[in-house]
């Protein structure tokens, strides 16, 4: 086995633990998830609005190394991140991140942010002390003054640092851990590992290695608590597309979650394929057709709960589910576009409007991220939507977190992404035709929470928007007005 983790850090107990209450009738089931979206649109903002409002509230877990870092150089205006550091179970790597990204009044409007180092194999212990480091800030600023849950919501395809985020959320107190966008087959052992203050990994998918060939990447939890210490397990709900799915997961104690979300080809954010061969309709889109309808008997039947997703963001789809045996739906592009959403206010603003008047379209793209599948896209000038921005930008991969780990015929260990250069990707064995079309979804997505990268010659990196296609609820919901918070959104799917 070819193993990555942790080096040892002195430590000091923690004082944070989850904190998931259960009744004699089990664990509360809340009617509305909100959705984990994007890089820093479900931030610690939303998730805090939506679990004050009764429903489970959730970050993004994706980035958040980077999201941290940038807020800390951009000045860190009422605190927060400090705030949240001072608190982090090992003060001197809090201390360490401050020092190396902290300036005081920000960087200023023309200077690039300093990267994080990218995810790989056998990281340095500081900087996947700085991933756990950011998992944490962004779930103690969800939790910070209330009792209500709070969820974190990961991508399966982000293999290398889905250890360290776990724990970053789990000493912060993560109520709900949810995973989609692959097979999380291993969260679950994850989780009872961490709890457990027991070293935990996951298995990284590594192209071109031999059958043989077993990569992995852990972390040990006493490298930031007392030997012994423990931790809250979190609860685990496996984010699907497929009753098929769901049956496989569930039918095994070790990779058996708690409950399952599934989401339908309409939500936002990445989708899975269509089953079968991949037949693209008039408009560019996959088609979908009987084989990917989701079995809710089926689902129904695995005695777990289930949350619905993908067009049932209302009170009739609330209504619906529930019939449906389901606990209740998974709301995402509602809560995107509330007051508290990440996504910078002119640019949401401008979503609201041209959605009102029905101008707004979103496309299910099958290109534009290099993972493979399906990703929401919403047409807006200006953003890596617009053919001519799309153009203009060079291509290249500095951030890296959607990059595939390879072994090349010599044997030797290297990293691609369908999103760098072409040219590059080409001469890494990749095929020039799964380069075209890719969109640079990590600079994308930074970029629509207003945390773009600057480039050389003033270049500054376009938005790349992601919405579920279902817009409907905008015409309850903003009305005449320019915005709506995020407890309107949850009085809306409640009102029923």
């Amino acid at each position: 086995m070819i193993e990555a983790s942790v080096g040892p850090m002195t430590s000091t107990e923690s004082p944070l633990r989850g904190r998931l209450e259960e009744s004699d009738a089990g664990p509360y089931l809340p009617p509305i998830i909100q959705g984990g979206m994007g890089v820093g649109v479900s931030g610690w903002q939303l998730a805090r609005a939506v679990s004050l409002a009764g429903q489970l509230g959730v970050v993004s877990g994706v980035a958040l190394d980077t999201v941290m870092a940038r807020r800390l150089q951009a000045g860190d205006p009422n605190g927060d991140a400090r705030r949240a550091l001072e608190h982090f179970p090992v003060p001197a790597i809090a201390e360490q991140i401050v020092d190396r990204h902290f300036v005081a009044g920000g960087i200023g409007r023309n200077r690039p942010f300093r990267l994080v180092r990218r995810l790989r194999l056998g990281q340095r212990p500081i900087d996947v002390a700085t991933t756990v480091a950011g998992n944490f800030v962004e779930i103690f600023l969800a939790k910070e003054g209330h009792a209500g849950k709070i969820g974190v919501n990961y991508l399966e395809k982000l293999q290398m640092a889905t250890p360290a985020a776990v724990l970053g959320a789990m000493l912060a107190g993560v109520d709900y851990v949810l995973m989609g966008a692959g097979i999380p087959a291993e969260i679950p052992q994850l989780l009872d590992d961490l709890a457990a203050c027991r070293r935990g990994g996951v298995r990284v998918d590594v192209e071109g290695a031999s059958g043989d060939a077993d990569y992995k990447v852990a972390v040990d939890p006493t490298d930031f608590l007392s030997s012994g210490t423990g931790l809250e397990r979190p609860r685990f709900v496996a984010v699907i597309a497929s009753h098929v799915l769901a049956q496989f997961l569930a039918r095994d104690p070790v990779t058996r979650p708690d409950g399952f979300v599934a989401e339908m080809s309409v939500a936002g954010g990445h989708s899975a394929p269509p089953r079968g061969r991949m037949v693209l309709d008039e408009d560019g889109e996959p088609v979908y057709g009987a084989r990917d309808l989701l079995d809710t008997d089926a689902m129904a039947a695995i005695g777990l709960p289930f949350w619905l997703a993908g067009g049932y963001g209302s009170p009739e789809g609330l209504k619906l589910a529930r019939d449906l045996g389901a606990a209740g739906i998974q709301a995402g592009s509602a809560f995107a576009l509330c007051a508290e959403s990440g996504i910078r206010p002119e640019l949401r603003k401008y979503l609201v409007d041209a959605a009102k008047s029905g101008g707004l379209r979103v496309r299910n793209d099958p290109v534009a991220s290099s993972t493979g599948y399906p990703f929401k896209v919403a047409d807006v000038p200006g953003t890596v939507s617009d053919a001519a921005i799309y153009g203009d930008r060079k291509r290249l991969c500095d951030l890296g977190y959607l990059r595939v780990p390879y072994v090349t015929p010599g044997g030797d260990f290297r990293y691609r992404c369908a999103s760098e250069p072409v040219a590059a990707f080409v001469g890494k064995g990749g095929k020039p035709d799964t380069a075209d079309g890719r969109r640079c979804l990590c600079n994308g997505l930074l970029a629509t929470v207003g945390l773009a990268q600057r480039r050389p010659g003033g270049y500054v990196e376009p938005s790349l928007v992601t919405l579920g296609k279902d817009l409907s609820f905008l015409a309850e919901l903003a009305g005449g007005a320019d915005e709506y918070p995020a407890r309107d959104v949850v009085a809306y799917l409640l009102s029923l």
